[in-house]
């Protein structure tokens, strides 16, 4: 007995719109580049429900005649080639004759499109790979795709679809990434009724002033080289437009947009030295090569590129680069942070000069404390709504201090610390604490010598005091007399708008201007500086776009991680005894004292037995 057979039709197709689409974005993407190799001037997307319900895509193309749209259905059916050789010669976005078939295996598809020099179009819908109906009808020269229910007749991957947040932001990604490809054509795209790009015809410089925002714009520099090999054109960023997190990083080969971890360390090695080394910059590359030189047929997305030399690119593009930056003087900074550094400490006019107990570098360890952050509720250095009673003070001193040939001196407020002891009481069972490198706190227990991290500790308490009081209220901020503002990209700014209220409940307040691609700190929270606040952001935009922070369920506790791993006192402050021995107290009384909010380790016991074996 035979047991191979054929599939039917409407089942290799749904295997195939497995690759092929994937989700919504992928549709919007097939259906755009279609358009453009039709020789489309202007093309409108429109979705509804992240386009989990519709997708529309209408293109003024050259469009096709009856034959033609019923047979572009067909799996393998294209106008872009015709023999193998082609591939190696390519010039069109499309070639393989998938999409299509896939979409149509996977919705309902409705196309009307009529070719210049016709009276009449035609009408074709399709549900399921099966032809429902095809008919004349009136329509302008072009083509106008509309598909609904995506999924509809596999529940499996529907059920599998994120929330209409997470499917837009990959519809807004793929439109951008085929708008900056074609610069030389107008696209808009609209979701449920509202426009959320419309960019018009024009040049490279004004597609990216379009997609990145004004503010973004401003600080990109021109990056060019012309070589046989390559052709090198496009924008990079300033350092100050590096972030932690990626999403404006573009590189686009013979006017396709392509992923490469490769040439984006070509890019990245150029700023050494001049950004930290967990920062990405921004840039926007377009790459031009022979066709012939590279191969675009390696996985249906068309995002992994081949070429045929690309050790020479890397270094052409590297050296364009470095030669952009060093042609702007922005050079790498002389690290002078080292191990071996010499400590230098600053005079203080106010403290005694005879004293034995003099500590010089007081002051510093204070400023490194309050830096790093306190304890929800501690007021802030910023808070200064106990001037009614300071004011109140002195005018019950009847003036006297103000009287002519009495001098006044601006008395050094007393530092704040990380800790109070005197409000949170002696311990009796609290051992002995010593610090160590700077890093470490030792003390004795009761099975060998006891070692806690000091940042971790920290990060500890300070994540359980944010959680207590995100329950009832909102966390304690702080206003900015002027605001911060941060470009970002269109991705991270459609994440920003669905965490506004999240972020207040944390005490930042945050606005966002799509129109000029930033967003703008108006308010932080207490224990937290300005920048370290705009790193929680960036840190919690990419988190949820990699999906290890769900942007609904998890966003909460995401943002108290963050504050507190931002918050807690770094490694290299040195801490008095009455902040460590506050610290030891507020972390002996919490549940979850052995692991930070993610998991890592907070004490370590080295026990008794291991010690004497050593000797």
């Amino acid at each position: 007995m035979n047991v191979i057979h054929l599939l039917p039709d409407s089942v290799a197709n749904q295997i195939a719109a497995g690759e092929v689409i994937q989700r919504p974005a992928s549709v919007i993407k097939e259906l755009m580049e279609n358009a453009i190799d039709a020789g489309a001037t202007d093309i409108r997307v429109m979705v509804q429900d992240a386009g989990r319900t519709q997708i529309q895509v209408i293109d003024d193309g050259c469009g096709m005649g009856e034959t033609d749209a019923r047979l572009a259905f067909e799996r393998h059916a294209t106008s872009k080639i015709s023999s193998a050789q082609d591939l190696y010669n390519l010039n069109t976005m499309g070639f393989r004759g998938e999409a299509l078939a896939s979409i149509a295996a996977v919705a309902q598809v409705e196309l009307m499109t009529r070719r210049e020099g016709e009276e009449l179009g035609v009408k074709l819908v399709i549900s399921g790979s099966e032809v429902v109906s095809q008919e004349p009808c009136a329509t302008p020269i072009g083509s106008r795709f509309c598909v609904k229910n995506l999924f509809f007749n596999v529940p499996a991957r529907r059920r599998f679809l994120k929330s209409d947040t997470a499917e837009m932001r990959h519809v807004c990604s793929e439109f951008l990434r085929v708008a900056l490809a074609h610069p030389g054509v107008g696209v808009s795209l609209a979701s449920n009724g509202t426009t959320l790009y419309n960019l018009p015809i024009g040049n490279v410089k004004q597609r990216v002033a379009g997609v990145a925002g004004m503010s973004m714009a401003k600080q990109l520099l021109p990056v060019e080289a012309d070589t046989s090999i390559v052709r090198i054109s496009g924008f990079i960023g300033t350092p100050e437009t590096a972030r932690k997190t990626g999403g404006d990083q573009y590189f686009f080969a013979n006017d396709r947009y392509m992923r490469s971890a490769y040439f984006n360390k070509a890019v990245t090695d150029a700023y050494k030295g001049i950004i930290p080394s967990d920062h990405v910059p921004a840039y926007y590359i377009y790459m031009h090569v022979d066709p012939q030189s590279l191969d675009v047929n390696v996985h249906p997305q068309k995002t992994e590129i081949k070429f045929d030399d690309d050790q020479a690119i890397w270094k052409i593009l590297n050296a364009a680069v470095a030669s952009c930056l060093n042609d702007n003087n922005i050079l790498p900074q002389i690290d002078f942070d080292s191990g071996e550094r010499i400590e230098i400490p600053r005079f203080d006019p106010t403290a005694s000069q005879t004293t034995d107990d003099y500590n010089p570098f007081a002051t510093e360890r204070m400023q490194a404390a309050q830096y790093a952050g306190s304890l929800a509720g501690r007021p802030s250095q910023g808070d200064i709504r106990g001037w009614e009673t300071i004011y109140s003070s002195a005018a019950a001193a009847g003036g006297d201090a103000l009287q002519a040939g009495t001098t006044w001196s601006k008395a050094t407020p007393e530092p704040e610390r990380l800790f109070d002891a005197d409000a949170i009481g002696a311990s009796a069972a609290r051992p002995t604490l010593t610090q160590y490198k700077r890093r470490y706190i030792l003390c004795q227990s009761s099975r060998g010598l006891m070692i806690i991290d000091q940042h971790r500790a920290h990060e500890r308490v300070l994540y359980d005091a944010i959680l207590a009081q995100t329950r009832g209220q909102a966390v304690e901020s702080q206003r900015l007399l002027f605001p911060d503002v941060t470009p970002m990209g269109a991705e991270d700014l459609c994440i920003i708008s669905e965490l506004v209220d999240d972020l207040s409940q944390a005490g930042i307040c945050a606005e966002v201007n799509n129109a000029e691609g930033t967003v703008a700190l108006t308010a932080v929270p207490a224990m937290l500086s300005v920048s370290a606040t705009r790193e929680l952001i960036e840190d919690l935009t990419a988190s949820c776009r990699t999906g290890e922070v769900d942007i609904h369920a998890d966003v909460a506790n995401a943002i108290a991680r963050k504050m507190a791993g931002h918050g807690a006192v770094g490694y290299g402050v040195e801490m008095t005894q009455d902040e460590m021995n506050g610290l030891y107290d507020k972390l002996m009384a919490s549940a979850e004292r052995q692991s930070t909010p993610s998991g890592k380790t907070i004490i370590r016991v080295i026990a008794d037995e291991d010690i004497d074996a050593m000797f």
